[in-house]
């Protein structure tokens, strides 16, 4: 249990990121037509498809794709390896439950990205390269749509300002589970790293005096 503790988050975000994305595959239609309104029109749910990373940017037309979804599965496995080094070691607790739920969220859209062109014909590409890898083609599922500001930025903003800005972020819950654990990493950090940092100061101090006994006889 030392271990399972952590890995169990994990698969919870997993399941509850499956089941949710599932029931909107089957049970929405995509695009405008299908949106729920939960909150007015600033939260509701919006079937829609990520091709690529987070905010549809993409690495490549021909193999960027393939690159993508190895590459997160390599750090699926990477994450995965240091969760289990991280609870079996005297890292802090939260710092232990906030990775696990990261892997979570990377678990949840590499499933997407490795078996969903197959399962639920979502692939991106359709062109030859996709043939010999086609479980490395799905697309992510997202449905959370946050439709935080539009309007048009004054032309005396640097660099940005005389253009009409939408800044709609949609999400899913394998996304969420990645940005609250990275957050409270991001807050919680001086209480995580002082943890190491007094285990690390503990072990100098036993080597210190290992020495200067040492020195003394």
């Amino acid at each position: 249990m030392k271990y399972a503790k952590y890995y169990l988050l994990t698969v919870l975000v997993i399941m509850i990121d499956q089941t949710v994305k599932l029931a909107v595959h089957n049970y929405m239609d995509m695009g405008a037509n299908g949106e729920i309104p939960i909150l007015g029109d600033w939260f509701k749910l919006h079937y829609t498809l990520n091709p690529g990373m987070a905010f549809g940017l993409r690495l490549g037309e021909e193999y960027g794709k393939l690159f993508l979804t190895l590459f997160r599965l390599l750090s699926m496995i990477g994450i995965s390896v240091y969760l289990y080094f991280l609870a079996s070691s005297k890292a802090h607790t939260g710092f232990v439950w906030c990775i696990a739920a990261i892997l979570g969220g990377a678990v949840g859209n590499v499933i997407d990205s490795t078996f969903y062109g197959v399962f639920l014909d979502n692939a991106e590409s359709k062109m030859e390269n996709a043939l010999f890898f086609p479980v490395f083609y799905g697309q992510v599922i997202d449905m959370f749509y946050l439709d935080l500001w539009k309007g048009y930025l004054p032309e005396n903003v640097p660099f940005i300002g005389g253009e009409y800005y939408a800044f709609w972020p949609i999400f899913n819950i394998a996304d969420a589970s990645i940005f609250i654990g990275v957050t409270l990493i991001l807050v919680r950090q001086k209480v995580f790293l002082a943890h190491q940092n007094e285990e690390k100061n503990t072990l100098k101090a036993m080597e210190d005096l290992r020495v200067e006994q040492q020195s003394g006889s």
